[in-house]
């Protein structure tokens, strides 16, 4: 990793000459700041300024030849730029700066948009401003600014995929495709995650199982993808191109294969509610996982296992049940995060939910579907001709709504759920089609294609009752049978009662529990409690992390095609590090004058990322130090030290106290 070397904050090397370039924005910005008064108020006060204009988009190609030529021709050195967010153009603008042969990290990218124009809409005196304000504040910034160069680090070939379910199948999968080294780590015994439970997927009614099936083949033709299932990661630590992980593979206490293992199962006494199939079933303490499990074979839940000895008899040297945990040093470029998420579980009596009989959650209806055998469907021992559908349950909540305990409310639409039940009633309707189906909805959102599904049900005979936010339905059981009251939409709202068979609860999706993991990669995670990206449209599957990716169903509701895509997606930022023996980084880490370091110790404490240790150097004795591989630049060291010994590059204290004075900001104690 190269070194960070600058020289002493505030000192330039030569005069600055700037060039400052507003944008209209299309009228964002113009429409309510003065932008035409903004550079021509700043180029008057400052001399450092030799041009100074206001463009009707800085970001486009014309626009960015014009900067260009200017470095060129007027010999700029900095450059400021007054527009959006700098997270949409800032890159865009650095590019051009280095395009014209000036140091890209001798510029400031002003966000004039966001902080002025936008907020300030109903006072454009205001904004403008703050506007110039803003742009003050830059021209004071690349003043001080010291030219940067790129951190360099070698890049290991290989992609850590956490996470077996489709998402992380999809991504390892185009990775091998790009001979990429890739090992896939699962928890659960078996690969597919939720898919590998549906019984239709929709639109062309699929069973998910074979989905999971089909992607699981494709990854044993694959020579280099390493599956470890039954598996979890214990320990993360490094940077982007050289992460150290330990992968803990967890006992299956059956280590090779038999041609006894029906007979096994078969003996075993304990009997427990399968949980792949939503307790419908019942499996053993030994048993076959029910998706894709790699390597082949059953494995023994030791916490219901008895010891009685009726598998070892049959089995013999196939069962250990001394197979201790095994730990594996691996490294890695990037780790893809692709954990899925948990079906939302209603709280008792919510709905009806645990307390009435014929209510059950869509999930559990699925794997209902899958056991029935076409001569007519059957729950509780009776049969069932009629079904009520409640749909945003667990989904689109309002604060104090009822929902599981400790929780808080999920505001979010989960996406997939209205074209997962109008597809899961087709599948009804087509095997069972004297059953009435109604559903009671808030809004349908069969959004894109299978808006066509929604057309479908109402022609098959789906029946769509729509009732108001303030007033949602009213579940409850009278002589052994259940009954959904709801105040209909189209009749005024007025009350009007069903009686139906079985009450299906469309419940939708809420982040899983992972908090070790979180804790250990520092994960971010939204109000929502899914994992956040950096930027939805131009980092839709990074973290701030580099080297860190999330994607499908761990990052926020998504249907099946969408979270494949989202695995591809993340599958090909991975490749960009991967498939590179160097990586380029950007330089804004912390640097240390050993000069002025007290080695009070407090930085080491405060990092987030374990960059900084106290080490020998030279005459300065024992001196903080940062390893700028490690270093993510968050500036949490900076805040801390008591003697300013430790600075972040691009972003010194002087280059802020310098900032603020221009900004008209008094500075206590300057």
């Amino acid at each position: 990793m190269a070194k960070v070397v600058l020289d002493k904050p505030g000192e330039a090397k030569e005069p600055a000459r700037i060039g400052v370039y507003v944008c209209h924005c299309g009228g964002n910005i113009s429409d309510y700041v003065d932008v035409a008064k903004v550079a021509e108020t700043v180029a008057k006060e400052d001399g450092s300024v030799v041009v100074s204009k206001h463009l009707m988009f800085d970001c486009s190609d014309v626009a960015q030849q014009e900067m260009i030529d200017d470095i060129q021709k007027l010999k700029l050195n900095r450059l400021v730029t007054a527009a959006c967010s700098p997270k949409l153009h800032e890159a865009t603008f650095r590019a051009a700066a280095k395009r014209a042969g000036l140091n890209q990290y001798l510029t400031y990218h002003a966000n004039i948009r966001e902080q002025s124009s936008w907020p300030h809409s109903d006072d454009p005196h205001g904004a403008t401003e703050k506007a110039t304000s803003h742009v003050r504040s830059g021209i004071a910034y690349v003043k001080s600014a010291q030219p940067l160069d790129v951190l360099r680090s070698e890049s290991t070939q290989s992609v850590m995929v956490v996470g077996g379910g489709v998402t992380g199948l999809r991504a390892a999968l185009d990775l091998a495709r790009m001979n990429v080294r890739v090992y896939l780590v699962e928890k659960a015994p078996y690969l597919g995650g939720h898919v590998a439970e549906l019984a239709s997927t929709y639109p062309l009614g699929e069973k998910g199982i074979a989905i999971v099936q089909r992607l699981v083949s494709e990854i044993q033709e694959q020579p280099n993808i390493t599956v470890f299932t039954n598996a979890e990661l214990v320990s993360f630590k490094g940077y982007v191109g050289k992460f150290s992980v330990t992968v803990r593979m967890n006992p299956r206490y059956v280590v090779d294969r038999s041609p006894r293992f029906a007979e096994a199962i078969e003996a075993c006494p304990v009997q427990v509610p399968e949980e792949f199939d939503h307790g419908l079933t019942v499996r053993k303490a030994i048993y076959w996982p029910r998706g894709p499990t790699v390597p082949h074979l059953p494995l023994i839940d030791l916490g219901l296992c008895t010891r009685c000895g009726a598998c070892e008899r049959l089995l013999g040297k196939a069962v250990r049940f001394d197979q201790p945990p095994e730990n594996l040093e691996l490294q890695v470029g990037s780790v893809i995060v692709s954990t899925g998420f948990e079906d939302y579980t209603p709280a008792l009596g919510e709905y009806g939910y645990g307390e009435i009989p014929d209510v059950v959650t869509l999930p559990e209806f699925e794997r209902m579907l899958e056991f029935g055998d076409g001569s007519g469907l059957r729950h509780n021992g009776h049969a069932v001709g009629s079904i009520a559908y409640l749909y945003c349950v667990g989904s689109r909540q309002k604060p104090g709504e009822a929902t599981t305990p400790g929780s808080p409310a999920h505001a979010y639409c989960s996406r997939f759920c209205c074209n997962a039940t109008i597809h899961n009633a087709l599948d009804v309707s087509g095997r069972y089609p004297d059953v009435r189906l109604y559903h009671f909805y808030r809004d349908i959102r069969t959004y894109g294609r299978n808006e066509l599904l929604y057309e479908k049900a109402g022609r098959a005979g789906s029946i769509f009752v729509r009732y108001t936010e303030d007033h949602p339905p009213v579940v409850s059981q009278r002589d052994g049978t259940a009954h959904v009251t709801v105040q209909a939409s189209i009749l005024q709202n007025e009350a009007v009662d069903f009686p139906v068979d079985l009450v299906v609860l469309v419940t939708g999706m809420v982040s899983r529990e992972n908090r070790s993991l979180n804790e250990m990669l520092s994960l971010p995670i939204g109000p929502d409690g899914f994992y956040r990206e950096v930027h939805q449209k131009l980092r839709p599957v990074e973290t701030n992390t580099a080297g860190l990716l999330i994607a499908g169903t761990a990052q926020a509701p998504k249907d099946i095609r969408e979270t494949l895509y989202s695995g591809s997606a993340a599958a090909a930022k991975a490749a960009t590090f991967a498939l590179k023996k160097e990586l380029e980084l950007e330089p804004f880490v912390a640097f240390v004058d050993p000069a002025r370091c007290s080695a009070s110790g407090k930085c080491v404490a405060e990092c987030p990322y374990g960059a900084i240790e106290l080490r020998e150097q030279g005459d300065f004795g024992k001196k903080a130090w940062v390893n700028s591989a490690v270093c993510k630049g968050c500036g949490a060291c900076v805040a801390v030290c008591p003697t300013e010994a430790i600075q972040r590059a691009g972003f010194s204290n002087d280059q802020i106290r310098d900032m603020i004075r221009a900004l008209g900001v008094a500075e206590e104690g300057a």
